[in-house]
């Protein structure tokens, strides 16, 4: 893009400075050659005129020429021709190549005056290379200008499909940068409003899929247990039929699992191999400035060659979550850590800050959507939740005080699929 943007003002100004250059150019060697010209006609004609004052005599003879020695330019030469006389020649030969200019005189004369045209065409050729010279000077500063402006252009155009890339990768949080530049801010606040409009669809689809399967899986159960009561009953028809229902609430179950396993397969199918090691400092390098600030550190803690299973955006949207809770409402340092997780196959990032934690009357609500107890907006903590689980992964309060949220993830296996773990059933702090 920025390449293009270059080449497209670099075009206008070169078409700009030939189209102005080439005339301006021909002017400048056609004006000094009318000038130079010019001033010789005056001077012949000044000749002239001095010598008809003498014509009253009948005759011009050498000597007649002293009086007008001043007004031949240097290195010119003068013939004055008049009938039945010798032409008088004073000055020298100009050379072949010359600038001729004529005047009539009395009595029938003609005089001629001639200069060499070396210094004409010397004059010419220094004018014309000094406007080439302020155009080569004005497509320079158009090409300076040029690229700045590709830069200045080029930059947040590059930041907004960074932008863009990262909102279809699950990473919905708002960007505050601006460009000043009319169209690409409407642009920028547009991805934000998308953003925002994304991060409620993903949450809403989550907290949906959650809700119905529980409702389901809860009133399965509950037929079941009805169904198995009517089995051991007396009367074989009814017992029968029973066994019947209760078989097909059993396949009813397996099938709402393999539907709910299918879904989370075909959420995760965009997960890739993360290093973490590199990964996580470019979320911490957004937050460092922002906890300085405040006279609070933030330490990173990771081991090396540690490997998750996630989509990039959607990590960087969870620990960002995490960390903005923890400067909103945490204190002192921010601890930034992942290590290897106690079950096989997992990999735990966490966040924790030295502050007095999360009071008991919160925590049961820390995940619920739209409850906040620090005013903010109450969304952040669910939907980092729901993409945590978007990517197959858990995210959970695993320590009230000091505060400690843990995001499990899946580490990569072998194969090249993310290994099957069961996380807990049970969604409460440790």
């Amino acid at each position: 893009m920025r390449r293009r943007i270059l080449l497209a003002i670099l075009l206008a100004v070169a078409v700009t400075a030939a189209a102005l250059g080439i005339p301006l150019g021909v002017t400048a060697w056609k004006l000094v050659e009318s000038i130079s010209t010019e001033d010789l006609a005056e001077r012949a004609i000044q000749i002239a005129a001095n010598l008809d004052t003498g014509l009253a005599d009948g005759q011009i003879g050498p000597d007649d020429l002293t009086g007008v020695k001043i007004l031949i330019p240097n290195g010119g030469r003068l013939v004055v021709r008049m009938p039945g006389q010798k032409p008088i020649v004073e000055g020298a030969d100009p050379g072949p190549d010359v600038v001729v200019s004529t005047a009539e005189l009395a009595r029938s004369g003609k005089l001629e005056l001639a200069i060499p045209a070396g210094p004409l065409r010397s004059r010419q050729t220094t004018v014309t290379g000094a406007v080439l010279l302020l155009v080569v000077l004005s497509v320079s500063i158009g090409t300076i200008v040029a690229t700045v402006t590709a830069r200045r252009l080029a930059k947040p155009l590059r930041h907004v499909a960074e932008r863009a890339a990262k909102l279809g990768g699950g990473d919905f949080r708002p960007d505050p940068s601006r460009y000043g530049v009319g169209e690409l801010d409407m642009v920028a606040e547009a991805l934000d409003t998308s953003g925002r409009a994304l991060a409620q669809l993903v949450q809403r689809e989550r907290q949906l899929v959650g809700d119905v399967s529980h409702q389901l899986r809860s009133r399965l159960t509950a037929l079941q247990l009805r169904l198995e009561s009517l089995t051991i009953i007396d009367d074989g028809d009814v017992a029968e039929e029973a066994r019947a229902a209760q078989e097909q609430a059993d396949r009813l179950s397996e099938a709402l699992e393999e539907l709910l396993a299918a879904a989370r397969a075909a959420s995760e199918v965009d997960t890739e191999s993360v290093e973490l090691a590199s990964a996580l400092p470019e979320v911490a390098k957004e937050w460092h400035q922002v906890l300085r600030a405040e006279g609070r550190n933030l330490r990173l803690r990771v081991a090396d060659g540690l490997m998750a299973r996630a989509t990039p955006g959607r990590l960087r949207e969870v620990v960002g979550v995490l960390l903005d809770n923890a400067w909103r409402h945490g204190a002192g340092t921010v601890t930034l850590a992942a290590r290897g997780g106690d079950a096989e196959g997992t990999v735990v990032v966490e966040v924790s800050d030295t502050g007095s934690g999360i009071p008991d009357e919160l925590v049961p609500h820390v995940f619920e959507r739209g409850f906040s107890g620090g005013g903010s907006t109450g969304v952040g903590l669910a939907l980092a939740r729901a993409l945590a689980e978007a990517d197959g992964g858990r995210l959970e309060l695993s320590s009230r005080r000091p505060a400690v949220f843990s995001l499990f993830l899946r580490a990569p296996s072998r194969g090249g699929m993310p290994p099957e773990v069961r996380w807990p059933s049970e969604r409460v702090p440790r």
